[in-house]
């Protein structure tokens, strides 16, 4: 069965790095219209930009915060202009954070909240009106919600918020169609070697079923079926892509 995204209008946030870009990256490959937005890096925009001058069609980069309302509404307003109607909605924008829970300051707990879990309703919000019907939101999140990490806790935190977003979510957007889902990677190789230590590295592979590390094109390849037809009645899940932790 086809996947259907040939044509489809997609907006997918920070997707200039890692899974972001790879993300971003499929789904122009498939055919579809991609707006993505990035933060600070200038560099990764633009070699981002040419990747997608390569591989052909509309889409467009472009710079905002979407940790504030401001941000995220002009994100909106920028998408509404290139796109018109979104098709899929994609929040990705997220932090790391490790810090032993002693030493965890509030100043570090909202740094972390506000990227992984108050962008994620600041973009939704903003595109509430803006998904067509039938569509499709789907949010990154991390298979550390279900699990735990030591030295994580307003990590862990974070990622186990948007699991319940996501259940909540798809209720009330579900009489319009639009299914609402999650990813849940697990440690992934975001950039060649992703500066892990190898001991890291080997510990990790030997507690993955298939002995290998997360890549981000596992990742998208999980957005891309979520977003497409063969996903059609699947609704207020969360995607488990750890290679069987």
């Amino acid at each position: 069965m086809h996947q259907g995204l040939d044509g489809k209008k997609v907006v997918a946030t920070g997707g200039t790095k890692g899974i972001g870009r790879a993300i971003v990256l499929a789904f122009a490959a498939a055919g579809a219209s991609v707006v993505t937005c990035y933060r600070e890096d200038e560099e990764a925009a633009a070699a981002l930009e040419k990747e997608l001058d390569r591989i052909g069609g509309t889409h467009r980069v472009v710079r905002a915060d979407v940790t504030s309302e401001d941000g995220a509404a002009g994100l909106a307003a920028e998408a509404a202009e290139t796109l018109g109607a979104v098709d899929v909605l994609v929040n990705n924008v997220g932090v790391d954070g490790v810090v032993p829970f002693g030493r965890l300051t509030p100043a570090e707990w909202q740094r972390v909240m506000d990227h992984n879990v108050t962008s994620v309703y600041q973009v939704t919000h903003a595109f509430a009106d803006k998904v067509a019907d039938g569509g499709s939101v789907i949010t990154v999140g991390s298979s550390v919600a279900l699990r735990g990490r030591a030295n994580g806790v307003h990590y862990t935190t974070s990622k186990a918020a948007l699991i319940g977003f996501t259940r909540a979510l798809c209720k009330e957007f579900g009489p319009r169609g639009i299914r609402v889902n999650a990813v849940a990677p697990g440690l992934t190789e975001t950039e060649p070697g992703a500066g892990l230590p190898p001991e890291a590295v080997s510990r990790i592979v030997g507690m993955t079923a298939l002995g290998r590390i997360c890549q981000p094109a596992d990742v998208a390849g999980a957005v891309l079926f979520l977003a497409g037809d063969t996903s059609a009645y699947i609704s207020g899940i969360t995607l488990n892509v750890d290679g069987g932790v």
